[in-house]
């Protein structure tokens, strides 16, 4: 069966952003902690790097407000949510002041100091290593140096501009 796939010479944001639409991704809440105090934003994406050392990727918009918080820290977190906490991914998406943002659930540190959300789905506590500027946002790669277990729940998955049914995680 021979058939012609169609595609985009010239690729426009627009079209780009609709095709990552459909790339389903994880919902992490990431959080910091500097001298202004703890900030946090809700974001998709985060990836895996490498396993030795253990380093993830994380991309944060330079026109967030939270960008300067993470542009004058070394540590961050990313805590994995679990499809009970779309509301905490709503706030911190919201335009709530940072400080209210983290009276929401418990909040506990491990190695680095960054806020670690105590039912995370998991946690990865990590120093900020390098950082790059590529176009609107900047790629933290972040080496883990702390891991909040893993626990049995069903993941909040991102898909489609909308939060999606969750997918179990196995036992």
């Amino acid at each position: 069966m021979n058939s012609k796939l169609q595609f985009t010479e010239s690729l426009d944001p627009l079209s780009f952003r609709q095709g990552m639409a459909h790339l389903a991704a994880a919902v992490n809440i990431i959080t910091t902690c500097t001298a202004q105090g703890q900030a946090g934003f809700t974001a998709s994406a985060v990836c895996s790097v490498t396993d030795q050392p253990a380093t993830l990727l994380v991309c944060i918009n330079q026109k967030s407000s939270v960008f300067e918080y993470f542009q004058n820290s070394d540590v961050l977190c990313v805590n994995t949510l679990s499809h009970e906490q779309q509301a905490l991914a709503n706030l911190f998406a919201s335009k709530t002041p940072q400080n209210q943002r983290f009276h929401a659930n418990t909040w506990a540190t491990l190695k680095t100091g960054a806020p670690v959300l105590t039912d995370a789905l998991v946690a990865f506590d990590c120093l900020i290593r390098e950082r790059q500027v590529v176009g609107s946002h900047m790629l933290l790669i972040c080496e883990v140096q702390a891991m909040q277990s893993p626990k049995a729940a069903q993941a909040l998955v991102y898909f489609n501009r909308q939060y999606c049914a969750p997918i179990a995680m196995p036992h």
